[in-house]
């Protein structure tokens, strides 16, 4: 049978002693010893009855925005521009252009990220490439053109797709594409350009690592005041999200709105990261 005091038991054995040693000392004349004990005496009581200290509060999560430039290779003479922003931003670079493996190579020696911007089949009316997936495309073709491509974008670590409002809401190619992408180890982010789209929940399923677009194209206006809003909206919503996704391309105007929000973007408490940072 357990005392309620039972508890308390190695507290009081080691009072007892400290007592007993303090009178012992006290006879022996030795004061140096008897003041040293009784200080300790001292601490155990006020140990006692000091409050114990609060938790420190746990560290609020930081808001990170990934902002990713499509088409970067499509006009070489904008490059410089893009360089001049000396921020985490993720470079989505069209395969097969002139200067797509030169440009490349440089954004991954500046520390930019670079991903392949992969060409897929998207409604009539839009400028295709050259290249591109389509829709009946069977395996071992889709993974010819992903293997030609990647050779003309050197350091890719992932993949955004241009166009592809078709090819994206293509369960069968998806179905074809993501594995290969995970055989890569490549990520994939779904630019989202069509609500049918079912990529991310292909490569979700193909334990590829993936996020999607969250927030607004950057510049489908391009106006350096619609492009400052779309910016600005990016930013509310990546705070209210935690986290977001936004996409835009090297237009001049964007690159001036980039020029200015970003430092302001930064001195708000939002951090840049790449894409990479916020796939799952």
């Amino acid at each position: 049978m357990h005392s309620k005091f039972a508890g308390f038991a190695p507290d009081w054995a080691r009072l007892m002693g400290l007592l007993l040693m303090t009178v012992c000392l006290g006879l022996s004349g030795c004061s140096k010893i008897k003041s040293a004990v009784q200080s300790l005496l001292h601490t155990h009581r006020t140990s006692k009855n000091r409050p114990a200290p609060h938790p420190s509060h746990p560290a609020v999560a930081p808001v990170r925005l990934a902002i990713i430039l499509d088409d970067v290779g499509g006009d070489p003479t904008v490059v410089p521009q893009i360089f001049a922003l000396h921020y985490r931003l993720t470079l989505s670079i069209l395969p097969n252009h002139a200067h797509s493996s030169e440009i490349a190579k440089e954004a991954h020696q500046r520390g930019y990220q670079v991903m392949l911007h992969l060409p897929m089949e998207s409604v009539r009316g839009e400028t295709a490439e050259a290249s591109e997936l389509r829709r009946g495309m069977t395996s071992s073709q889709v993974s010819d053109e992903l293997s030609s491509m990647l050779q003309t974008v050197p350091y890719a670590a992932g993949v955004n797709n241009h166009q592809g409002s078709l090819a994206t809401s293509d369960a069968q190619l998806m179905a074809e594409l993501m594995p290969l992408l995970r055989k890569h180890q490549l990520f994939f982010i779904d630019s989202r350009t069509t609500a049918a789209t079912v990529a991310y929940d292909a490569a979700e399923s193909a334990g590829v690592r993936c996020a999607f677009r969250n927030v607004p194209f950057l510049d489908d206006v391009q106006d350096m005041g619609a492009v400052r809003r779309q910016l600005e909206l990016a930013g509310k919503e990546a705070r209210e999200k935690g986290q977001g996704i936004a996409i835009g391309h090297p237009h001049p105007v964007t690159l001036r709105a980039l020029a200015e929000f970003l430092p302001e973007a930064e001195k708000s408490g939002i951090v840049l990261v790449h894409a990479s940072n916020l796939v799952q």
